[in-house]
């Protein structure tokens, strides 16, 4: 229940953002996902009830379909208000004037745990307002680790002592070490750059440079080669929730996930753990990919600026800590806080999903996402299955993507 001192908040963003009377006008929002979440119901009647003439109109469109429409829309010439993206696409639409941007104070950027503003950032401007935020930690079996004869409340730290441990884990049980997932799936990309960034690792500059040819990365993409004889048999038929579901079934001793796992493990016979992401020799802390979803307002709506203040307001703290801890419990909180230090408090095992965020890296922004995305699949896939030597497939892939950036 929202408390006093939220309520005050609350009370303080809508008398900042009440509007003169007005003819009714609309903001229409591609809302992506099966339902709108109460906690947006809620606050979307309260701010309309602020707001006298102006209605927010959301339109629910499953997750493999909504972006394409809200691109489709804009191109066409007829952009709604605003649409939930992957924050990745949003240089993009930039580039393509599909967009407007979105300006954020200092104190407003300061608000965010650090790195987070980077991931909607475009040549120092923001594009979005971000929504949505997750980061990845490390799990364990912990039975697995007896049996192999490990000490199994002592996770693995590096990505050295990763591969070890896995190895020890095949040799010695009949399950898997380590789930590698490398099907042709966009979060085979993801999990590379999650150890790409535990190796203080990059991929493309604030100045549009490729700089993935580098020996951070290439320690990445040689780890997964030394890690796959130790792996999930035939890792490019699975992805992540796959390997996951895997992990819940007790047939792999470790895996990177979501702290959504961390909901399911307590349904199963598993004794488990959960710890920072292993990092590499080139580590400056722990890290992890940054991945966010944002608001996107769209040019040409007509009711840009009153977007821009809606997309603030359903993004504010108070708005914000209730959405990440009701209904999308998989999320990883956009902003540290009392709730935040409550939630740690109450299960010890969000630690390590906060931990990596300070060395963390948002997702590469490239004007064509899909074409980096591919390039990526296909090099980690190359390597996984052996058919190029990882110096040889980082170096092809870091010349295909300048097409991309």
């Amino acid at each position: 229940m929202t408390t006093l001192t939220h309520k005050a908040l609350l009370g303080a963003l809508l008398a900042g953002t009440t509007a003169l009377p007005a003819l009714a006008e609309d903001i229409s929002w591609i809302y992506c996902g099966d339902s709108i979440d109460p906690v947006h119901e809620q606050y979307i009647a309260e701010w309309e009830a602020a707001n006298e003439g102006w209605t927010v109109t959301p339109e629910v469109v499953g997750w493999a379909q909504c972006q394409d429409k809200a691109t489709t829309l804009a191109a066409a010439g007829s952009p709604v208000a605003m649409a939930y993206v992957g924050s990745r696409t949003l240089k993009e639409f930039a580039l393509n004037e599909l967009i407007v941007p979105v300006p954020m104070t200092e104190e407003e950027q300061a608000s965010y745990y650090p790195n987070i503003v980077d991931t909607v950032t475009f040549e120092g401007t923001q594009w979005g307002v971000p929504i949505a935020f997750s980061t990845k930690a490390f799990y364990w079996n912990k039975d697995i680790f007896e049996a192999a004869g490990l000490d199994p409340e002592t996770p693995p730290a590096t990505w050295a002592e990763t591969i070890a441990f896995a190895k020890q884990i095949t040799e010695n049980t009949d399950v898997a070490g380590y789930g590698l997932p490398a099907k042709t799936f966009d979060n085979t990309m993801h999990q590379f750059l999650h150890w790409v960034y535990t190796n203080n690792g990059q991929i493309i500059d604030a100045d549009g440079n490729i700089t993935m040819d580098s020996p951070e990365v290439l320690a990445a993409l040689q780890a997964y080669k030394d890690i796959v004889p130790y792996s999930v048999e035939g890792a490019t038929a699975y992805e992540q929730n796959e390997i996951r579901a895997i992990f819940l079934d007790g047939s792999v001793g470790m895996i990177q996930t979501s702290v959504g796992a961390a909901f399911m493990l307590p349904e199963t016979d598993i004794s488990w753990g959960v710890a920072d992401l292993p990092v590499g020799p080139s580590a400056e802390g722990p890290g992890t990919l940054l991945i966010t979803d944002s608001l996107a307002i769209f040019d040409g709506s007509g009711v840009e600026d009153k977007a821009i203040e809606f997309a603030k307001f359903i993004t504010s703290p108070v708005v914000q800590e209730a959405y990440e801890g009701g209904g999308a419990a998989s999320l990883t909180p956009l902003r540290p806080g009392p709730a935040v230090d409550e939630m740690l408090a109450n299960g010890p095992y969000w630690q390590p999903f906060i931990d990596g965020i300070a060395f963390g890296g948002p997702e590469p922004l490239f004007t064509d996402y899909k074409g980096f995305q591919n390039v990526m699949i296909g090099m980690v896939q190359s390597v996984v299955t052996g058919d190029e030597e990882p110096a040889e497939a980082l170096a092809e892939a870091a010349a295909d993507l300048e097409e991309y950036k």
